[in-house]
């Protein structure tokens, strides 16, 4: 099974992954954050991770809410969009697979293509570029 750094509370569904604290990691799950880690957003695991193309996945259901306070809320999703400028993945745990680079190199060398509920890491997506 893969290790994954992480970071807030362990999904209650299955990610695919093994929950770790110390390196290697194959990628690294964002199961909760608070009001001020969203906002201010400055982990240095999740950072470094995006840096070096690891896969970071943010579980949705643990983004904190602010819905009796308009301005709070457009501040959230600000700080959402740009997560996933980032290259985070959001996941709600549903049945989307995740195809990382490794897999795409093999899907890529087989010829094959994803299917329409994957989702790609941003080195995923540029390793099968270009496949017909």
């Amino acid at each position: 099974m893969n290790r994954a750094f992480l970071l807030g509370k362990a999904p209650p569904l299955p990610l695919g992954y093994e929950y770790a604290d110390t390196p290697p990691f194959d990628a690294v799950v964002i199961g909760s954050l608070t009001l001020q880690q969203l906002l201010r957003f400055q982990e240095e695991q999740v950072l470094s991770a995006l840096a070096e193309g690891t896969p970071v996945l943010l579980y949705t259901p643990g983004l904190p809410q602010a819905p009796k306070n308009r301005s709070l809320s457009a501040s959230l999703a600000a700080a959402q969009r740009e997560l996933k400028n980032w290259g985070v993945i959001f996941t709600d745990g549903g049945q989307k697979r995740l195809i990382t680079a490794e897999t795409a190199r093999a899907m890529r060398r087989d010829g094959r293509r994803p299917g329409p509920d994957a989702v790609l890491t941003p080195l995923a997506k540029e390793i099968l570029e270009g496949l017909d």
